[in-house]
């Protein structure tokens, strides 16, 4: 058990299953959308299934699979990758895992920012890496600098997340081309979590690779795709390292679910999904503008689909509050300590991954419960 200390538990998930209890509950907790993925996803799988393609994939994944990747890239940023590029991963804990793998060694340091998602660093602790905190707040939107960057000189790679989970903060395009020449400059591997692009709603967002072929991009089909339970993710790399992600994955996973693959051909239906983000978009400005009468909400979410939520007018730490909301008039949300230690106790996690009806019925509860106080 040695290589599970330190490793903190993944409190959502908790309260996933405490939420699980109430009939009524009102979901604000889970990060994962509520939406169907397109429709020729089903079709796909469907016809997968008939055919019977259920042994491995070669681990890199499925060529036309790794292709249509490619041609996304393609329309979406204007950027030229090879399919070799790619690999397919089981979810993006998966891509996570192998770039830590191939790009750190033992007691070597990845710089990370906090708040931001807690697989990061329980990842780097299960593969003997030391995650390095960098506190982030309203006064650099929670964006790491080049001037963070240049502080911290002895660090392997450093991970930023655009957009953000927890906060929403989507990284702006001078900070990350910025970001990415001081760690060329230092010679640092810079990892880049796009997994919540598509789901961007007041700009555009740019992807590492747009500024540097040797940034390592990690995505996948959870969020803008809609098809978290297919447990699918992508990671591009440079060419000298795709070898290097095989291995690790051929002896990790084998290869990522094949039938998700297959499945994922139909996902890459662009009319279906600018819908999707319209979606998220309607519910991200009926809530910040619900909550933002009761509580202080120092980082207007740009993109995925949380607000994060400051509670310090009420007195009590994120976790008594949570554990209070969900008790008393079942409503679900993630206590910020699951993001990092940074003031966090002073904050609470909204997802809106639910209807507008569902929201509204929160906000209600939540209205009502807080005048209380």
């Amino acid at each position: 058990m040695k290589r599970l200390n330190g490793v903190s538990p993944f409190i959502v998930m908790d309260i996933v299953r405490e939420a699980g209890k109430y009939e009524d509950t009102i979901h604000f907790e889970v990060g994962q959308p509520d939406l169907q993925p397109p429709p020729q996803v089903w079709k796909e799988a469907e016809k997968a299934i008939k055919d019977g393609k259920t042994g491995y994939i070669e681990s890199l994944g499925l060529l036309p699979l790794r292709e249509k990747i490619a041609e996304f890239y393609h329309k979406k940023y204007s950027i030229d990758i090879s399919p070799s590029r790619i690999a397919v991963t089981p979810g993006t804990s998966g891509a996570f895992l192998v770039a830590y793998s191939i790009l750190l060694d033992f007691g070597e340091k990845i710089l990370l920012t906090d708040p931001s998602y807690p697989c990061y660093k329980n990842f780097a602790k299960v593969l003997g890496i030391e995650p390095v905190f960098v506190p982030v707040n309203k006064s650099t939107n929670y964006q790491l600098t080049p001037e963070m960057l240049e502080e911290n000189s002895n660090v392997k790679a450093v991970h930023i997340p655009s957009p953000s989970n927890p906060t929403g903060s989507v990284y702006e395009e001078e900070n990350l081309k910025k970001l990415i020449e001081t760690a060329e400059e230092k010679n640092t591997w810079f990892i880049s979590d796009e997994i919540y692009h598509g789901l961007v709603y007041d700009r555009k967002e740019h992807t590492a690779l747009e500024f540097s072929d040797k940034a390592i991009v990690i995505s996948g089909f959870s969020k803008y795709f809609c098809m978290p339970g297919f447990r699918l993710g992508w990671i591009i790399l440079p060419e000298n390292l795709t070898r290097k992600a095989e291995i690790i994955l051929q002896n990790f996973f084998i290869s990522a679910p094949t039938i998700s693959q297959y499945a994922a051909l139909g996902a890459f239906d662009y009319n279906y999904l600018s819908e999707v983000t319209e979606t998220f978009r309607k519910r991200r400005d009926f809530l910040l503008e619900a909550l933002s009468p009761l509580f202080d909400i120092d980082a207007k979410p740009e993109g995925a689909f949380y607000i994060w939520a400051n509670i310090s007018r009420y007195g009590k730490t994120a976790s008594e509050f949570a554990r209070e909301l969900l008790e008393k008039i079942h409503v679900a949300v993630t206590p910020g300590v699951d993001f990092g230690k940074n003031e966090t106790e002073h904050y609470i996690r909204f997802a809106y991954t639910r209807n507008l009806n569902h929201l509204s019925e929160g906000v209600e509860r939540l209205k009502k419960y807080l005048s209380s106080l």
